[in-house]
């Protein structure tokens, strides 16, 4: 069955709009791609030069001072309060473990008993509750500079901000079942 001249012309015509179709759509695209390309970069330099600002001063003022309020604090109490009991409870004990070997090489030698000096076995016991305690006492580090909370946000912003980006772009490029778009930019399918 052939086809008259008429229906001939007036496929070639609808082709033709078809290509001129196809070949806009594919401008279209690319300057999409142009614009979504330039969003993320602006987004960036947005995220660079105010987000990471404001997130670093509002860091640097409200988190920082409680921060190092509660280090400062509690570096106070173990080193006033924890490192002394323990160094007396770990005093007494090697005091008590040192009589306890005197009595042991006193009784090997047949020495016998004997008194216990007390004011020796006090002095002892302090001597080695300050050494523990030297020991168990925290010295404040030196302040480092690095990346704190707000570095941290601003990095967790601007991959959020990033992933918007992308995500936007995709929805906008996206394939749907009535665009879809063939691998060929050039050609279009046949009518």
């Amino acid at each position: 069955m052939s086809l008259s001249r008429k229906r001939k012309k007036q496929l070639r015509k609808l082709q033709k709009d078809a290509n001129t179709l196809w070949e806009s759509q594919q401008v279209l695209l690319g300057q999409a791609g142009d614009v979504a390309r330039e969003a993320g970069r602006q987004l960036g330099n947005y995220s660079r030069e105010q987000v990471v600002p404001t997130v670093q001063h509002g860091y640097e003022k409200y988190a920082a001072p409680v921060v190092s309020r509660g280090l400062r604090t509690s570096a106070k109490v173990y080193n006033e309060r924890l490192a002394p009991a323990a160094g007396a409870v770990i005093g007494s004990a090697l005091s008590v473990w040192d009589a306890a070997n005197e009595k042991r090489d006193a009784l090997a030698s047949g020495r016998g008993f004997g008194a216990i000096d007390v004011d020796k076995l006090q002095k002892k016991a302090q001597k080695y509750g300050k050494n523990a305690t030297k020991r168990l006492t925290v010295a404040a580090p030196p302040a480092k500079k690095k990346m704190g909370a707000g570095g941290v946000l601003a990095i967790i912003f601007g991959i959020a901000a990033a992933a918007g980006v992308v995500y936007a772009a995709w929805q906008t490029l996206r394939a749907d079942d009535e665009l879809w778009v063939a691998d060929d930019p050039l050609r279009a399918p046949d009518a």
